[in-house]
């Protein structure tokens, strides 16, 4: 699978790890899109283990219909193999409810998450993560 390229966001997939840059608030049209196209990214991992590595720039907070749909979609992501997710929070005026949002959003569906302001460490934190994970 290639780099998925739109206007607020980029979905990567990197051997075990889903690389994705959201910028800046999504209005709902962009959330619905930026959910089919994960549906589909997910796919790339064939229910092996992987990890999320999320770079939300700007001003992020969700609605509470995108914080619902954003639950579903990670629920989704669980079943075909995500065990961690990375995320990063860049350049925000809003850092605080954008952390709490997603602190809501991860511990809904059981999912292992910290929240970073540097991508360097969040790809650290969650590439050894992985590892562990494999060895155990």
């Amino acid at each position: 699978m290639e780099t998925i390229v739109k206007d607020k966001y980029l979905i990567t997939p990197r051997s075990n790890i889903l690389q994705v840059d959201a910028f800046g608030p999504f209005n709902d049209h962009v959330t619905e899109k930026y959910i089919d196209d994960m549906y589909s990214a997910c796919e790339y991992f064939s229910g092996q283990p992987w990890g999320l590595l999320i770079s939300f720039y700007g001003n992020s907070v969700f609605s509470p219909e995108a914080e619902a749909a954003l639950i579903k979609v990670n629920k989704h992501r669980v079943k075909q193999g995500l065990i961690a997710n990375a995320s990063v929070i860049i350049d925000s005026h809003t850092a605080d409810t954008q952390q709490l949002q997603l602190r809501r959003i991860y511990q809904a569906c059981n999912i292992t998450f910290y929240v970073f302001s540097d991508v360097d460490n969040a790809k650290s934190w969650l590439e050894q993560f992985l590892q562990q994970s494999q060895t155990a």
